[in-house]
């Protein structure tokens, strides 16, 4: 089938779902239309694709789920057909009943599943302390990013439309993994060298820090995917002990080991 145009479609606070999808684009070899849903903005604009549009959608993995705050974006999609290749990106844990959600709602929403595929990037609380899959996705991850745009492009060219792609079965429970209710957060200590240089509010995606309050962080709205933290150039944001470094502790000793990429067609 011809590709008219490829839109890419990615949630990424600290840069790794971006980095995989642009890697795939890189393999279909084809111009890449961007769609960052890290933007508050973007998130409110509903998205239409016609059945010779091809989507990538890229969301990082939260709690073995796709991030909540997508539900509505997704829920909007109308994709009338559209061949669409899933991605999760993860942290070097478990990517539980993410990708088989994911898979879900895009054909609820009318596209075809032609591709899935689970990435890892370095985990949101991966420090120099407890280090968890650091500076992944690296050239491997990458390069097999490239490989599954190339397999992307493949498939679709040996079929007449996305709908005659076969089911593509991927690992999950339905109903998926239990997201327990929370409170609000407070595990980011800010220290007397923050400059108020403002980044760490440009860097979050649910507006938890706002402008001339950048020692601050709204506790009802953080998601804990510490972009204000990795990305802050003084390094005055840090977790504070607590139950987040009792996780990032785990992480470090259970999550060595290094985790490949996976796909399926």
């Amino acid at each position: 089938m011809h590709i008219r145009s490829l839109k890419l479609a990615y949630f990424s606070p600290t840069g790794t779902s971006a980095s995989v999808a642009g890697a795939i684009a890189q393999g279909c070899g084809l111009e890449a239309e961007h769609i960052d849903l890290t933007r508050e903005p973007v998130r409110a604009h509903p998205v239409r694709l016609g059945a010779d549009d091809l989507l990538v959608l890229a969301v990082p993995v939260y709690s073995g789920r796709v991030p909540v705050l997508l539900e509505g974006w997704l829920k909007g999609l109308s994709l009338n057909g559209a061949p669409v290749a899933c991605v999760v990106v993860y942290g070097n844990r478990e990517y539980d009943d993410a990708l088989l959600e994911l898979s879900d709602t895009v054909r609820e929403q009318g596209g075809a599943v032609v591709a899935c595929g689970a990435f890892i990037g370095e985990h949101s609380f991966s420090s120099t302390e407890y280090p968890v899959a650091v500076a992944r996705p690296d050239a491997a991850d990458l390069a097999k990013g490239q490989e599954f745009g190339r397999k992307v492009l493949d498939t679709l060219n040996g079929l007449d439309s996305a709908q005659a792609a076969r089911i593509i079965e991927v690992p999950g429970n339905r109903p998926y993994k239990e997201l327990k209710p929370r409170g609000p957060l407070d595990f980011i200590a800010v220290s007397d060298v923050c400059v108020e240089c403002g980044t760490c509010a440009e860097l979050c995606p649910v507006g938890a820090i706002v402008d001339g309050a950048y020692t601050e962080t709204d506790g009802s709205k953080c998601i804990m995917c510490c972009a204000c933290i990795k990305g802050c150039p003084e390094r005055a944001r840090t977790m504070k002990e607590g139950f987040a470094t009792d996780i990032a502790r785990r992480l470090a000793a259970n999550c060595a080991e290094r985790k490949e990429p996976v796909w399926f067609f």
